[in-house]
C-alpha cells in the first residue's frame, strides 16, 4: 500500500514581480501551481495510492473567484481516492473557502481539536488539528489524540516546528516531543524546503508544490510513502513541478568578455542538466575580483542574453529573474584616489543608531508591499543584509564613477 504527502501548495499564487515582464512566454508563469497540483494527481493515479494527504495550505489565502475551489473540485473527481485535507495558516485567513462545499471523497480536520479519520480496511489511523485561524502561536501537538493500538498512526500537522527563524512561527514545537507521541508517520507542512527529520518514526516536511521565487530553488514535490506489513518502509521525493527555479553563481574575476561568457554558458549548462527537462527561471549572481565595470553594473539585458542563448544552444528552456553584482574590485588595482569615498561610503554601518534606522525603515517598506508580493522582496532584514546590500551600492557608484570622462 502506498499513500501521498504533500502540502504548501498555494493554489493560484502569483509568482511576484514577473507577470510584467514581456520578455517571458505568456504560459510559463500563467497556472504553474496549478499544473503542480495537476501533477501530484497524475502521479497519486500513476502509482495508485490509496490516499492523499494535504498538510496545510492547499490555497493562497482568499480567492479572486470561485474557480480556484472549482478547480480543486475537478481534480479531486478525477483522483476518485480519498483526500485528508488539513487547514493551515493561508487556508485558515480565507472567508471564501468556507462557501463552497468540499468534494465528496474529500475529508477535512476539525478546527476545534484534533480529531482522528480511520482507514479500517487499511488499518490506517489520521490524527490532525485544521488552523481555527492564522495565528496560532502555541504549540498544538500536545493535544493531539492518542494513537490506535493495531493501526499504523499518521499525524498531520501545519508547524514551524523549530525552525531558526527563515519562516514565519506558527505552532512551534520539538521533533523530539513529536517522536514520542507513538505515531508511525508525521506529515508535516510550512517549512517549504523538503526535509525528513527522523525516520524511527518518520517526520518529513515534503516542501512545497511548485517554487515561487528565488528562494526556493531545486526540485519541488510530494513525498511517496510505501507501507508494508504495517509499516512504513520507503519514503521518496517525487517531483512534480512545473517550472523551477536556480542561483547561478558565477566567477567575474578579471572581466574578460569571452571567459565570463564561458562560465556563464557552464553554469546555464549545469542548472538545466538537473531540471529534468522543466523550463527554469534564474538569477544571474555575478563575484569575484573585477575592477570597476559599467558594463557588468548597467547592461543587465546582455547577460541576461548570455544566459538565453547558452540554454538553447543545450535545447533548454531558461529565463535570467535578476542579475546581481556582488564582485569586489582587485586590491591590487583598486584606485587610491576613491579609496577615502568608498569609506565614507561604508562607515555609516558602523552606527548602531543609523542601521537600527535603516532596518526599521527597509520593515517599514516591506510591510506597505501586499503580501503575495512581499516573499519574493529583496530586502535587508538584518545587519549581514544591510552590509551586503551597501557593498552592492557601492559597486554601482565605483561603476559609475569609472565610466565619467576623465576632468
Amino acid at each position: 500500500m502506498k499513500f501521498l504527502h504533500a502540502a504548501d501548495i498555494h493554489l493560484d499564487s502569483p509568482l511576484a514581480g514577473l507577470h510584467a515582464r514581456a520578455d517571458l512566454p505568456p504560459g510559463l508563469l500563467r497556472g504553474c501551481t496549478r499544473r503542480a497540483f495537476a501533477a501530484l494527481v497524475d502521479l497519486a493515479i500513476a502509482e495508485d495510492v490509496a490516499f492523499l494527504l494535504i498538510a496545510g495550505d492547499l490555497y493562497d489565502g482568499d480567492w479572486k473567484d470561485f474557480s480556484t475551489g472549482l478547480f480543486f473540485a475537478e481534480q479531486m473527481k478525477r483522483l476518485a481516492r480519498p483526500c485528508f485535507l488539513l487547514r493551515g495558516n493561508h487556508d485558515a485567513k480565507s472567508i471564501i473557502t468556507k462557501d463552497l462545499s468540499l468534494p465528496p471523497n474529500v475529508r477535512e480536520f476539525s478546527t476545534r481539536s484534533c480529531t482522528t479519520h480511520e482507514l479500517g480496511e487499511l488499518g490506517i489511523a489520521l490524527h490532525g488539528h485544521s488552523f481555527p485561524n492564522r495565528a496560532v502561536p502555541e504549540d498544538i501537538s500536545g493535544g493531539y489524540c492518542d494513537p490506535l493500538p493495531g493501526f499504523l498512526n499518521i499525524g498531520l500537522l501545519h508547524t514551524s516546528a523549530n525552525d531558526p527563524g527563515e519562516h514565519e512561527t506558527y505552532a512551534p514545537c520539538e521533533p523530539g516531543r513529536l517522536a514520542l507521541k507513538g505515531y508511525d508517520y508525521w506529515a508535516l507542512g510550512h517549512i517549504h524546503a523538503r526535509q525528513v527529520i527522523q525516520q524511527r518514526p518518520w517526520i518529513v516536511f515534503p516542501g512545497n508544490l511548485q517554487g515561487r521565487h528565488i528562494r526556493e530553488t531545486g526540485a519541488k514535490g510530494g513525498s511517496l510513502v510505501t507501507v508494508e506489513d504495517g509499516r512504513v518502509v520507503a519514503v521518496e521525493h517525487r517531483a512534480v513541478d512545473t517550472l523551477r527555479w536556480a542561483l547561478l553563481e558565477v566567477d567575474a574575476t578579471a572581466n574578460d568578455d569571452a571567459a565570463l561568457a564561458r562560465r556563464i554558458a557552464d553554469a546555464v549548462q549545469q542548472a538545466l542538466s538537473g531540471a529534468e527537462d522543466r523550463p527554469m527561471l534564474a538569477r544571474l549572481v555575478l563575484h569575484g575580483e573585477a575592477p570597476p565595470h559599467p558594463a557588468l553594473a548597467t547592461d543587465a539585458a546582455r547577460l541576461a542574453a548570455e544566459c538565453r542563448n547558452a540554454a538553447i544552444e543545450v535545447g533548454g528552456e531558461l529565463w535570467v529573474e535578476k542579475v546581481r553584482l556582488r564582485t569586489t574590485p582587485p586590491r591590487a588595482t583598486a584606485s587610491e584616489a576613491i579609496a577615502p569615498l568608498r569609506a565614507a561610503f561604508t562607515a555609516g554601518l558602523d552606527d548602531p543608531q543609523l542601521v537600527a534606522t535603516l532596518l526599521a525603515d527597509f520593515a517599514a517598506l516591506r510591510g506597505k508591499v501586499p503580501p503575495p508580493a512581499r516573499e519574493g522582496l529583496d530586502l535587508p532584514a538584518d545587519e549581514a543584509g544591510l552590509a551586503s546590500l551597501a557593498e552592492a551600492a557601492w559597486q554601482e557608484v565605483a561603476a559609475a564613477l569609472a565610466a565619467e570622462p576623465p576632468g
